[in-house]
């Protein structure tokens, strides 16, 4: 007779599965999220998910309560029985390789007891301690709140509570990002490991105050005009998990996370009546799309480098440059461009090197502004305003003239005053904007068209130039 089957989690509950030999390349780390679900998908258990594959971890779930939800509230939440919890935790950990957990939405005490209970203590873990929804639907109650406090927090290597509930679990009104950094120091105090305070809910420009072994840090941010914010508590712990996951020290995870907040927070996803999700793998699909990119502009760029010597006489003084917005582009370092732009030669124009994300600044904060109104345009060139060139490129559409002498002293940056002046009364990006440009700057006329190859036929009816 074959010996009965003991589960090692059954009579040692810090049991983890032994470590394997793994091709960390084809093997990406495991993490654990212990939370509610949330049937629209933005936040809870479908959001750490999702959050974990994209800061490539292989995500695990235990699931704590079924909520009937969407972006404009809970309507109902069933909870799952405390041992059921425990046991999807120890189920998991007995055969997976766990490199890290995080909990979310845990209800109450018997939950946050079983949490506490069937995690091994071994595990780096973070505590998101979710107390009230975004919506305002409370998601745990005074006796969990006491729990946590007594239970997970000292085992929190990350502790995450936004504004409201550092509140709760400090009794320190918060309302600066100074705040924010005490009340850190104080759930350090209390036994985390490292303490994140976000600081969303205050005003002006985020301040998330992170305190840690590593000494205070502040993560800052422009604050991103959206409505899609369902679920980026939940996004930003899960990120962090993933990263412990993958061997990151608290400090370092944390800023990995932030950076991955960074360019989820500007693709939020208009969906639903209240506040939409964010589109957690967004920025991994312009990742994977960047390399295809820089290989359509270099052939584009090839163009005009055949083009002879009449193209020679479109490049300004500083050089030509094109950049290209992948799919779902939407920050200037996202933009391939050429490195060094293009350059006037005997025989034409070259490229001084290769394409590459990240090659230029001005073009690239052009094109994200007039993105921001007209997303289907993909490229950006600049050439010399020649009255001839002009003429051409007002043959075939609109060309919007800006006066960079106009630009008021507290503008953003040339490049953002310039896209909003000339997509003020627009919907549609113009075939070209042109300057006359300003003291100590050259004039410049810049071509706007919905692929690389669009704006390089532009570039080369400025030029005058026939394709053979």
């Amino acid at each position: 007779m074959a010996p009965a089957h003991t589960d090692p989690s059954d009579t040692d509950p810090d049991h983890t599965v032994p470590a394997r030999t793994i091709d960390s390349a084809a093997s990406p780390p495991v993490a654990l999220t212990v939370a509610g679900t949330d049937s629209s998908g933005g936040a809870g258990v479908a959001a750490d998910l999702k959050a974990m594959a994209a800061r490539d971890a292989f995500g695990t779930a235990a699931v704590t309560a079924v909520t009937a939800q969407n972006t404009a509230g809970v309507d109902s939440a069933h909870p799952v029985p405390p041992a059921e919890v425990a046991a999807q935790i120890r189920s998991v950990v007995s055969d997976l390789p766990v490199a890290a957990a995080k909990t979310g939405m845990l209800g109450d005490a018997d939950r946050v007891e079983a949490a506490a209970e069937a995690l091994p203590e071994s595990l780096p873990l973070v505590v998101d301690p979710v107390v009230v929804a975004a919506s305002g639907a409370r998601l745990l109650d005074e006796a969990g709140v006491e729990a946590l406090r007594d239970r997970l927090i000292e085992r929190a290597t990350v502790l995450t509570p936004n504004v409201a509930e550092a509140e709760l679990l400090t009794g320190r009104d918060v309302s600066t990002p100074a705040d924010a950094r005490a009340a850190a120091r104080d759930l350090r105090e209390a036994g985390a490991e490292a303490a994140l305070v976000t600081g969303g809910h205050l005003d002006g420009d985020p301040v998330d105050a992170y305190v840690g072994p590593e000494g205070e840090t502040r993560f800052e941010r422009d604050r991103v005009d959206t409505d899609a914010t369902h679920g980026t508590g939940c996004t930003l712990s899960a990120a962090i998990a993933a990263e412990l996951a993958g061997g990151a020290d608290p400090l370092a995870a944390v800023a990995a996370a932030e950076s991955y907040l960074d360019r989820t927070l500007p693709r939020g996803l208009p969906y639903g009546e209240g506040p939409g999700p964010v589109n957690h793998l967004g920025a991994t699909r312009t990742d994977a799309a960047t390399p295809a990119a820089c290989a359509r502009l270099r052939a584009e760029v090839g163009r005009l480098e055949r083009a002879g010597s009449a193209v020679a006489d479109a490049v300004p003084e500083v050089g030509t440059n094109v950049a290209l917005a992948p799919p779902g582009a939407c920050r200037p370092d996202e933009l391939v461009a050429v490195e060094g732009r293009l350059r006037s030669t005997g025989e034409g124009v070259r490229a001084a090197g290769g394409v590459a994300r990240g090659a230029s600044d001005h073009l690239a904060r052009l094109l994200c502004g007039v993105r921001e109104i007209d997303p289907s345009t993909r490229a950006v060139a600049n050439v010399r305003p020649t009255d001839a060139a002009v003429d051409r490129l007002n043959e075939i559409g609109d060309v919007v003239r800006v006066d960079r002498r106009e630009e008021p002293p507290d503008a953003d940056g040339t490049m953002d005053w310039t896209a909003a002046t000339a997509m003020s009364d627009r919907s549609r990006a113009p075939v070209a904007v042109v300057d006359d440009g300003a003291h100590g700057k050259e004039p410049m006329a810049r071509v706007f068209g919905d692929s690389a190859g669009a704006v390089v036929d532009r570039v080369l009816i400025a030029a005058g130039v026939d394709e053979p």
